[in-house]
């Protein structure tokens, strides 16, 4: 898909969202659209993954009205289910059951079916507690199908739901929904719904300029810049991560193979959540990244606790685009705190010079 093509996808999707969210506020009616978009990624990942995996035995689609191939398969194969669903989990990592894909949701959708936020909300259930090894506990928990913002009753939040969801489907279907389409588009949307609740961007992920030049430095072969790239890292971390960008520009520029696992620390909950959508949107497979909610500077990721200083957790690279002059609540605690006390103790109005001391203690040191 070309540039131009993907900002008009961009430009589609915010038309449909500033048409149909009405008086619910932008944040809200974010976290329902971007959730949308990424069961339709997974879906239709899941669907090839699936139809490469049967080969012949995938329905044809002419064969079904009203249904998806896939829901057809499980009905005409119960026995075999069991062994198709283990053969996923290997191949792309993860489950979703066919009545829970983005085809059977907005079939339900298209044609007002009265379970269909009932469907969803069983939907987002399975895929945060069963669809992955790794479960993804809360990975929905901002999405409220119930909240009177959508409607009093159950059939006006239905009906909205069914208008919604159509729109989505209407609007995507003449594009291409590949995962960096896809990924691009939700990067487009984080972006415009800031700017629509009247906070910046850079609250959710590093604008792609900075991005790319931050993400390009620290992949240089330190060394000896001048041979350019490096050919691997162990690990990489970005410990204000916001919505993932920043990390996914690092992964971008060292390949889908170039780093062994990525890690990320999110404060805000939104933020967290729509970090490890991204992430699964990007491509990235739930057993090569770890996303923790929680902060920083109070050091509350029991991985990175750690004291000893033979046995704490480096990276190869560190990345993050804190937010400017944060105020953070120093303690006593901090100033025995062993990742501060070799740089000092940034003042209580701003803690940038605590982030970038941050960098130091957490970056890996080779020898030459």
């Amino acid at each position: 898909m070309t540039e131009q093509n993907q900002k008009q996808m961009g430009t589609t999707l915010w038309g449909i969202a500033d048409q149909l969210r009405g008086a619910m506020n932008a944040d809200d009616f974010r976290d329902y659209m971007l959730s949308f978009l990424f069961l339709r990624y997974l879906s239709d990942n899941y669907e090839a993954a699936a139809k490469k995996e049967l080969g012949r035995d995938f329905p044809v689609k002419q064969e079904l009205p009203g249904t998806t191939p896939l829901q057809l398969w499980y009905d005409n194969n119960p026995d075999d289910s069991a062994e198709f669903e283990k053969q996923m989990r290997l191949k792309v990592h993860y489950v979703i059951k066919p009545q829970y894909l983005w085809g059977s949701i907005a079939e339900m959708a298209r044609t007002q079916d009265g379970e269909l936020l009932h469907t969803l909300q069983k939907a987002f259930d399975y895929i945060e507690n069963e669809s992955f090894a790794s479960t993804f506990q809360g990975l929905f928990s901002e999405i409220n199908l119930n909240s009177e913002k959508l409607g009093k009753q159950y059939s006006d939040r239905n009906a909205k739901l069914c208008t919604i969801i159509t729109k989505i489907a209407e609007g995507l279907k003449e594009f291409s929904t590949d995962s960096d389409t896809l990924g691009d588009a939700y990067e487009y949307l984080i972006g415009q719904f800031a700017a629509g609740s009247g906070k910046k961007a850079g609250e959710f992920y590093t604008p792609q300029q900075i991005s790319s030049i931050l993400s390009a430095i620290v992949t240089l072969d330190s060394q000896e810049p001048a041979t350019g790239k490096k050919r691997y890292l162990d690990n990489v971390l970005d410990f204000a991560c916001g919505s993932g960008s920043l990390l996914l520009n690092v992964r971008h520029q060292m390949g889908p193979h170039g780093i062994g696992k990525i890690y990320g620390q999110e404060k805000n909950i939104t933020t967290y959540n729509l970090a490890r959508m991204n992430m699964l949107l990007h491509g990235v497979k739930d057993s090569e990244f770890e996303i923790y909610h929680g902060d920083t500077l109070l050091n509350d990721w029991d991985m990175l606790r750690e004291a000893n200083p033979a046995k704490k957790k480096q990276f190869d690279a560190v990345v993050a685009n804190p937010p400017f002059s944060y105020r953070w609540e120093l303690t006593d605690a901090l100033g025995d705190d062993v990742r501060f006390k070799n740089y000092g103790l940034a003042p209580k109005s701003a803690a940038d010079f605590a982030s970038l001391g941050y960098r130091f203690y957490r970056l890996a040191i080779r020898e030459l």
